[in-house]
């Protein structure tokens, strides 16, 4: 997956998306990156985010939640 079209697709349709990699979490081997996706499509403040051991992991379990709510997301 391109994380990078993944991420401007999202953004250009009004998510905000934020992918991180802590180092203490790295250092103590538990899930170090974070994926969360909010913004104006989602209702109710709804805020779309996991906590996985890799990129990849991250984005298998949030594309499809994304797209559940109808957003296009660049394969």
């Amino acid at each position: 997956m391109d994380v990078v079209r993944i991420m401007e697709s999202l953004a250009e349709q009004g998510v905000t998306v934020l992918l991180k990699a802590d180092a203490e979490r790295m250092r103590e081997g538990m899930k170090p990156w974070t994926f969360v996706a909010s913004g104006a499509p989602f209702h109710e403040d709804l805020l779309v985010r996991t906590d996985a051991v890799s990129v990849e992991a991250c984005l298998d379990t949030c594309v499809p939640r994304l797209r559940k709510f109808g957003l296009v997301i660049a394969e």
